[in-house]
């Protein structure tokens, strides 16, 4: 089963949105802010393939 290309990257967008808002609440810097989500994302990629290897 595929995931179609569109819909994998709404889901990107909303766990930047999410991350987002989390940094923010813990007033995390802005200036390191967009670092800090590209970090989350690749870990959240690198877990997601683990998981499916699994």
């Amino acid at each position: 089963m595929s995931v179609d290309c569109s819909e994998r990257e709404s889901v990107r967008a909303k766990l930047r949105l999410m991350v987002r808002r989390i940094l923010r609440k813990y007033k995390y810097p802005q200036n390191m802010e967009e670092s800090a989500v590209e970090l989350v994302l690749q870990q959240a990629h690198a877990l997601g393939e683990e998981w499916s290897d699994g």
